[in-house]
């Protein structure tokens, strides 16, 4: 049973429990009305009835934070979404709530932690400086995420009854039209590139629709581009691994999960390793068919590739890369990209970035096969349809307009042409009592007609 204390301007729900050692504890809770006492208060006994009752705990969030990731991440997550969360514990989970209880954490606290971090400056990377001055609302959505998947598993390990984070009230996510380039653009920038390993990426990421890693990622083996699978229009590639960099940390964490292949570093004390690993999703994993004229390029490129490493013999490290260095090592995204951007101030066009590519594909792919979002999906490997129809929503519009046109031309213009002419009837004005009984006033003549009228219709 529970009591209440009445406590200077507070109230106290006073109730005994058993620890997870068996020996009995005393818990006070604060509450700040007499009326939320009371419900707290039938809660306690009503859980404890039904023995759903939790015992109090006062684990805080960077310790349970701890645990999570421990017991959960190291199992569920790949390397790339593991440093990243861990990145978002240590940036802005710890630091703004980690000292809170688990259990203290109720959706009007999640509340408020979500206002906190909107006006949160990002954390700063030696790498790149952030274009806002606050966290984007992407970000927010992506810690208000891994805080729900968090508690989710407090629920379950029965630290607390419900998840606070479930139903958060997160700042709106506004999809941007991307800046791309058009086919015309791409076939300009293609004409003008003189660096083969960018000639062959660009070619790749436009005709597959390939995100960066998974253009360096591809080996030889997943290239399937015969004569005969040419002749067939059956050329294609498997795309089922991706080159990444990772820290040593989130690998030894991770105990290598999913990874095919780690490269061996130039120097040794580096914190950090190029890998092959496979998608973080089973939607990445995908079938490509591949235009004829990308087949015969990547043929060729093919060739140019063999008489360098026989030319090279012992001193070319052969990873089977179908985008190599000149010594056979992994080529690194960066190396694409600041290739990209000289080749894109070069030929004086757009500025845009190497995954731009990818997005002028999908729009390109969209435009052609008129809307076909599951066709599109299929080579873009995004694991839900509704990322295409947020992000492109602008070319399914276009084909929506197009849909206006035929329907006119099939049935107003060429089925129904004597509708062109017809104009929509109009809305008859009320009668106007105020009106008619000024007209009635000025007018006996009026006055009598009308009376003669009624009597008419009376007889």
């Amino acid at each position: 049973m529970a009591s209440i204390i009445k406590r200077k301007k507070a109230y106290s729900v006073v109730y005994n429990y058993q620890d997870e050692t068996g020996e009995t504890r005393q818990k006070w809770e604060t509450c700040y009305s007499h009326k939320e006492a009371l419900k707290r208060k039938a809660e306690i006994e009503n859980q404890q009835h039904e023995g759903t009752f939790i015992p109090p705990s006062n684990q805080s969030i960077s310790e349970f934070m701890k645990d999570f990731i421990s017991l959960y991440g190291e199992k569920k997550w790949g390397v790339s979404t593991y440093e990243a969360n861990v990145g978002i514990t240590a940036n802005y989970i710890n630091p703004i709530i980690g000292h809170l209880e688990v259990q203290n954490i109720t959706p009007r606290v999640a509340d408020k932690y979500i206002q906190t971090l909107q006006k949160t400056p990002p954390a700063a990377t030696r790498s790149r400086k952030s274009p806002t001055t606050f966290l984007s609302p992407q970000m927010i959505d992506k810690i208000i995420s891994l805080l729900k998947c968090a508690f989710k598993q407090a629920v379950r390990w029965e630290m607390i009854g419900r998840n606070p984070f479930e139903n958060a009230v997160l700042p709106k996510v506004e999809y941007k039209h991307r800046d791309i380039w058009t086919a015309e653009m791409i076939r300009k920038a293609l004409d003008m590139c003189t660096d083969s390993k960018l000639y062959i990426a660009m070619n790749l990421a436009f005709a597959c629709s390939l995100r960066i890693g998974e253009v360096l990622g591809l080996t030889w083996d997943n290239l399937h581009i015969s004569d005969e699978d040419i002749s067939r229009d059956d050329a294609y590639i498997q795309v089922e691994k991706e080159l990444t960099r990772a820290t040593k940390r989130a690998l030894d964490a991770l105990d290598n999960k999913d990874v095919i292949q780690i490269f061996k570093p130039l120097m040794a004390n580096t914190h950090t390793r190029l890998i092959l690993k496979r998608p973080k999703t089973v939607s990445s994993i995908r079938k490509i068919w591949l235009p004829k004229t990308v087949a015969y390029i990547i043929r060729e490129w093919k060739q140019s590739q063999d008489e360098l490493k026989s030319f090279l013999g012992d001193e070319y490290e052969d990873y089977n890369l179908v985008i190599a260095l000149p010594n056979g090592r992994p080529c690194e995204n960066r190396v694409i990209e600041k290739a990209f951007l000289e080749l894109k101030d070069e030929a004086e066009l757009p500025d845009v970035v190497f995954h731009s590519l990818r997005h002028s594909s999908t729009t390109y792919k969209l435009k052609l096969n008129h809307g076909d979002l599951k066709a599109t999906q299929g080579d873009t490997g995004h694991a839900e349809i509704d990322m295409i129809t947020k992000v492109y929503a602008h070319i399914l519009d276009e084909d929506r307009k197009v849909n206006a046109q035929k329907f006119e031309a099939a049935f107003y213009t060429m089925k129904n042409p004597d509708l062109r002419n017809v104009t929509p009837p109009q809305e008859q004005n009320p009668l106007d009592l105020a009106t008619l009984i000024e007209q009635l006033q000025k007018s006996p003549e009026l006055a009598q007609t009308l009376a003669n009228l009624i009597q008419g219709k009376n007889n």
